[in-house]
C-alpha cells in the first residue's frame, strides 16, 4: 500500500511513519502538513489510501471534512480515511456522507490501524459501530447552536443572524426537537456531544 497522510501534527505523522516503517504491505508511507498542496501530492503519489485529519487549525482555515469534500470532487475513486481524535457522531455521519472509507481513532494500537487499512485498501469500509442517530442540523441551526453556547440570548442572535426574534425561536424549537432536548442548555450539551460546536471558554 502507498499511503499518504495529511496531519497538522508533525509528532504524531513521525511516530506513526515509524511504527508503520517495517510493514510489509505498506510500500510508501508519506506525510504531508500543508493541505493547500493535498492535490498536487495525490497526482504525484497516487496513494491507495489518504488518511486525514479533522482538525487541521495550525495549518488552515479549512478542517478535514471540507478538505475531503473538495478533494473527492476532484479524484472520485480516492479512497479517503479519516485518522482523527475527533470521534464523534456527526463526524462520522459526515465522513460517510461525503463517500470516505473509512474513520479510524487516533488511539488505535498499530495492529487494529494496520488491519483496518489492509481491509480498506481491500475495498471493505471500516467504521466505528454507529450508537447515536444523527439528524442532520442546518448550517443556520448549527450557527444558532454555537451563538447559544457562547451566552447570546435570543433577541442578540436575532441581530447577529440579520433576522426576526420570532424566527430564531423558531429555529430553536427545531433544534430541540432534532436534538430530542426541551431547554438551551441541554440543547448545547448534547451539540457538544455529538460534535456539532465545540466548547466556548470566555478568555480573560
Amino acid at each position: 500500500m502507498n499511503i499518504l497522510l495529511i496531519d497538522d501534527h508533525a509528532l504524531f505523522a513521525k511516530s506513526l511513519e515509524i511504527v508503520l516503517a517495517d510493514i510489509p504491505e505498506i510500500e510508501s508511507f508519506t506525510t504531508l502538513q500543508n493541505p493547500s498542496e493535498a492535490a498536487a501530492h495525490i497526482r504525484r503519489l497516487h496513494p491507495d489510501i489518504l488518511l486525514l485529519d479533522i482538525n487541521l487549525d495550525t495549518v488552515s482555515d479549512v478542517d478535514g471534512i471540507a478538505l475531503a469534500s473538495g478533494l473527492k470532487k476532484e479524484f472520485p475513486g480516492l479512497k479517503l480515511v479519516f485518522l482523527t481524535g475527533y470521534d464523534l457522531p456527526v463526524y462520522r455521519h459526515a465522513a460517510k456522507k461525503l463517500g470516505a472509507c473509512g474513520f479510524l481513532n487516533k488511539n488505535l494500537d498499530p495492529d487494529r490501524l494496520l488491519e483496518s487499512l489492509i481491509q480498506i485498501n481491500k475495498g471493505v469500509p471500516v467504521f466505528p459501530r454507529a450508537n447515536e442517530y444523527i439528524e442532520e442540523l442546518t448550517a443556520t441551526e448549527t450557527k444558532i447552536l454555537q451563538l447559544l453556547s457562547e451566552g447570546y440570548k435570543r433577541k442578540a442572535i436575532a441581530e447577529i443572524l440579520f433576522s426576526s426574534e420570532r424566527t430564531i425561536s423558531n429555529h430553536i424549537q427545531h433544534i430541540f426537537d432534532k436534538l430530542d432536548v426541551s431547554s438551551s442548555l441541554e440543547a448545547v450539551t448534547k451539540s457538544i456531544k455529538l460534535g456539532y460546536i465545540r466548547p466556548f471558554y470566555h478568555k480573560k
